[in-house]
């Protein structure tokens, strides 16, 4: 009897609630290194880069933490030998995985300028399959955000939801459309490159669940923010937090089919397929990969700071 009743209470101290989630994991400065590994994995989206290991990027400071700071950069000193690998930079991946979740980001600047390709995303082990959501993730400092899905054949979305952001596609199958996947595009200019880190970042919070995936976006002035999430309360309520910029029902396109356990990948490369494809009618000048080899310089805003990382898995 005593077991079956604690089985019956113990959901309770994850979902209190229809809208009401308890924090399971948190992470902040020096957390996000135990948390996260350093992949010095060769860019699969073939940019202008050098994923370095954690010894490299420690020795070279481009990851560190001071309080609640976590800082995350690429090399901005060095220039490059056209026939050498691309600019030193660190990609990161959680150590777990996660299925049915809730992630309140907290940033307070990410990576800026022309060449750069910043992205804060989660992916499964079996890509598509598995599937993959973009939160945050643009090139050549041209925003807003565009929060995006890439699945496995058969996932699409209705053009109109109920959210904030205008629909860009609707056929989320990474084969079709060059991989351009579903997106949403933020009707919030302070959503990305220099206008979010002029206004001091804000909050990214992602929401999977059976019901759908969801994604908001504060700004750091916005009056709008609600207080668990300004906070990362240790318990949350998203019955509060108003519509999303981006909303993708489960209609045409079954969350537990599509999407499996996924890890949390913040990186940041150059050029390659999209950055490089972009560099054109970006406004910026010669070629990306010329820029990003002989304008170190140009790099010394290309970093992301995290304040902190909140979960609430259910």
């Amino acid at each position: 009897m005593l077991l079956r009743l604690l089985v019956s209470i113990l959901p309770l101290a994850v979902q209190v609630s229809a809208g009401t989630f308890a924090q399971t994991n948190a992470h902040q400065g020096s957390g996000f290194l135990k948390a996260f590994s350093v992949e010095a994995i060769a860019d699969p989206t073939r940019g202008r880069v050098k994923y370095v290991d954690a010894a490299t990027a420690d020795a070279q400071n481009l990851t560190y933490a001071s309080g609640d700071h976590f800082v995350l950069r690429a090399d901005y000193k060095t220039k490059l030998s056209s026939s050498g690998p691309g600019r030193s930079s660190v990609r990161l991946k959680s150590n777990k995985k996660y299925s049915k979740a809730i992630m309140i980001f907290n940033i307070r600047h990410m990576p800026v300028g022309c060449g750069t390709w910043p992205a804060l995303w989660t992916v499964g082990s079996n890509w598509p399959s598995q599937g993959e959501i973009d939160i945050l993730e643009g090139v050549n400092d041209r925003g807003p955000n565009q929060v995006t899905l890439h699945t496995a054949k058969g996932c699409t979305m209705p053009s109109y939801r109920d959210q904030s952001g205008t629909t860009v596609g609707t056929n989320c199958d990474a084969a079709v459309n060059n991989n351009k996947g579903c997106s949403v595009r933020s009707p919030e200019t302070r959503s990305y490159g220099a206008s979010f880190n002029s206004n001091g970042g804000g909050w990214y919070a992602l929401q999977r669940a059976t019901g759908g995936i969801r994604v908001w976006f504060w700004s750091r002035s916005a009056s709008n923010v609600p207080s668990d999430v300004r906070n990362g309360a240790s318990s949350i309520n998203t019955d509060n937090w108003g519509t999303p910029l981006a909303y993708f029902p489960p209609d045409s396109c079954n969350m537990d089919d599509y999407f499996g356990d996924q890890n949390i990948i913040i990186n940041l490369t150059f050029c390659g397929d999209w950055a490089g494809n972009d560099y054109g009618e970006s406004g910026c000048p010669s070629t990306c990969v010329d820029y990003v080899n002989n304008n170190p310089s140009a790099f010394r805003d290309a970093y992301w700071d995290l304040q902190w990382l909140k979960i609430y898995e259910f």
